[in-house]
């Protein structure tokens, strides 16, 4: 049972003038040949463990109980309190996901790297959290080690080590057996049939420099990119993922820490590889992967976007960025559902399994109201037979 697998050693035991992502390809081309590509090559220290922040390894989990109430966010500096883990607790989730900067490193020193874990875990917070609730994560850059960083940091195996480390992967864990940290559960209810599947991306660990505009700006400055030879995800996550798309599931989560769903504004996210967008949508249709959901991070902001391409379904990304970071403005984004919420927040997928199940996507802020609220039959989220 991931409840008591994942609390081993714990206290309990259990923009709007870019045209629309799925024509975003064909604007890319337009613009590749007016801009130049710029690369970055991100020296240093390795950490050595704490023996005080050791807890003992769980077995991965492999079949779980069916849940239905899934947390999850993003964006959280361990410099800073966290009250908003104290109102996520008051909805009484069975999971809390961590879908990346969940502290901001941004070192090439690693043992400075493990300290920035080691003040997040000192947290009362982020104790009571833990404590109470079984939490996953993947990581996004500021955890991975720099800003916007991809595979070229240097330092990108020992900051895998220390992010094991920290989120007590069991040593039996396949994710410490391949390159990166993605890696996937599933949650079912044999009396009912019915299934749940969480796949957690690596957005870091193989992902090719994005294109930089000629012209500059501070940061949202990245141009979609057609580059056939660039990747996000790599070769291997790739076959991966195809495989666990094959797997029967009637709802799959998706946690990827860059935006999926949105209309391209220049930020770090799938948009910028619009090859590789396109290609998570047509796996989806080729694998007839019903109950497809992204939940993502990053942006300082939340919302919920909804992809529209031709042959698929509509393709749900509810971004929830900001635990204790927030942004002073918001993107124009042609596929948002609803208002954005500016202040600090967490996500929420509350799943209706009876009946013609369902599952609502929400949005809370500090005080825990609603901020963006949409309910989805998962009947919605099929192929046709």
């Amino acid at each position: 049972m991931l409840r008591k697998n994942l609390l081993v050693g714990r206290r309990l035991s259990w923009s709007a003038l870019l045209p629309p992502a799925c024509s975003l390809l064909a604007f890319a081309i337009i613009i590749q040949s007016a801009v130049t590509q710029a690369q970055e090559v991100p020296g240093s220290n390795t950490a050595s463990p704490d023996p005080a922040a050791k807890q003992p390894p769980a077995p991965a989990p492999a079949e779980n109980p069916l849940i239905s109430r899934i947390a999850f966010g993003s964006c959280s500096t361990q410099d800073d309190p966290q009250p908003i883990l104290r109102t996520v607790l008051e909805w009484e989730p069975d999971l809390f996901i961590y879908l990346g900067d969940n502290i901001y490193g941004d070192t090439r020193d690693m043992q400075l790297l493990e300290a920035k874990y080691q003040k997040l875990g000192r947290k009362k917070e982020f104790q009571a959290l833990r404590a109470s609730v079984p939490v996953i994560a993947t990581w996004d850059d500021h955890d991975f080690g720099e800003n916007d960083a991809g595979k070229d940091f240097p330092f990108r195996k020992e900051s895998k080590e220390i992010f094991l480390r920290f989120w007590n992967e069991p040593t039996e864990s396949p994710r410490r057996n391949h390159e990166g940290i993605y890696t996937s559960y599933r949650f079912s209810d044999p009396s009912s049939g019915k299934t749940l599947q969480i796949i957690l991306l690596d957005t870091r660990w193989f992902r090719d420099p994005p294109l930089k505009s000629p012209f500059g700006s501070w940061k949202n400055d990245y141009l979609p990119d057609t580059d056939p030879a660039k990747t996000l995800l790599g070769e291997t996550q790739w076959a991966w993922l195809k495989e666990r798309l094959q797997e029967p599931a009637d709802l799959r989560i998706i946690g990827s820490s860059i935006q999926f769903g949105h209309e391209h504004n220049g930020w770090e996210s799938w948009t910028n590889f619009p090859r590789e967008l396109m290609k998570m949508v047509k796996l989806i249709e080729e694998t007839k992967a019903n109950g497809v959901v992204f939940i993502s991070g990053d942006v300082h902001w939340g919302e919920l976007s909804i992809l529209k391409t031709p042959n698929c379904y509509p393709l749900y990304d509810l971004t929830a960025s900001g635990l204790n970071r927030d942004w002073e403005n918001v993107e124009p984004n042609g596929n948002r559902f609803g208002d954005a919420c500016m202040d600090f927040h967490f996500g929420m997928l509350e799943i209706n399994w009876s009946g013609n199940p369902s599952v609502q996507f929400r949005i809370h802020d500090m005080t825990g109201r609603a901020r963006v609220r949409k309910t989805v039959r998962l009947s919605e989220l099929r192929f046709p037979q």
